[in-house]
């Protein structure tokens, strides 16, 4: 009988792109606690390397912050070259890098009379220039570190890559078509790539997170004025079953066991950690 443990991740080597922001950290810290080195690839140096030395202070692992642009190929290849320089070949892959702007991002909900003059607000006035961004950013920045971050694994026929996706992906939110489509997209490779490199020992999963209040949706879902929940965050906590918010450190237990070899006959999954949001209907 297998050891119910994550005792298999000790000593392995995990890259996390967009490991510097809120839901990245608590991953690591997860990460740290059992002992498996990271290097944390974000565009912001200063912040990954910051972020890593507090948290291989407090955990006393093994914790590096490199510096990567995840839509530049170049870029995250030299990142690699200093990630086996100064931890060994990768056998983690965490793709983490993502997130949403105001600027393909609707006003309203839905356009509930038309005013041929006044369609700023609505779909018709998104810049393609913001929605590229946020869907290069979450898809592209998924496909290619997967393609250049995997390659120690293919080596040595081993080796994992997680997905972060999000609840959009299954149900697309209002004001929010670029990040929804990318997130669906991320779903989509997730089970295309599981497939492709399933005979050579390489496991592809993803996590869904439901609703956390980060960084990047804080705009929406918090009143600015009141600090009190948005109209739209108080729509997001009523349709939970749970009945609120989550916290980063919920997707700890579901990200350790896609990454350790408890799952090691699970791929092309995705796994929701939305406190029942999927689940519910509304009624």
């Amino acid at each position: 009988m297998k050891k119910i443990s994550f005792d298999d991740l000790n000593g392995k080597v995990c890259v996390i792109t967009g490991g510097a922001g809120v839901i990245g950290v608590s991953i690591i810290r997860a990460l740290a606690s059992v002992g498996t080195k990271v290097a944390i690839v974000d565009i912001n140096e200063e912040l990954a390397q910051k972020v890593a030395a507090e948290l291989a202070n407090e955990f006393n692992a093994e914790i590096i912050g490199v510096k990567a642009n995840v839509l530049d190929k170049a870029s995250l290849e030299s990142a690699k070259l200093v990630i086996n320089e100064k931890l060994g070949p990768i056998d983690l892959l965490i793709n983490g890098a993502g997130g949403n702007s105001p600027q393909a991002t609707t006003q309203v909900e839905q356009i509930e009379e038309v005013d041929l003059s006044n369609l700023d607000k609505t779909f018709y006035g998104l810049q393609m220039e913001g929605f590229d961004k946020v869907f290069a950013l979450n898809f592209k920045g998924t496909v290619l570190p997967s393609m250049v971050f995997t390659k120690d694994m293919l080596e040595k026929r081993s080796g994992v890559v997680l997905n972060i996706s999000s609840m959009n992906s299954y149900h697309p939110l209002t004001k929010i078509p670029a990040y929804s489509a990318a997130k669906a997209s991320v779903n989509n490779f997730t089970e295309w790539l599981s497939v492709h490199l399933a005979k050579v020992g390489i496991r592809v999963n993803a996590v869904a997170p439901g609703f956390f209040i980060t960084n990047q949706n804080r705009f929406l879902v918090i009143d600015e004025k009141t600090g009190d929940y948005s109209a739209r965050g108080n729509k997001i906590v009523s349709n939970t079953p749970m009945g609120k918010f989550g916290d980063p450190d919920d997707l700890q237990g579901a990200a350790l066991y896609l990454l350790s070899d408890l799952s090691s006959f699970v791929t092309g999954i995705v796994i929701p950690v939305d406190g029942g949001f999927n689940a519910y209907s509304g009624v």
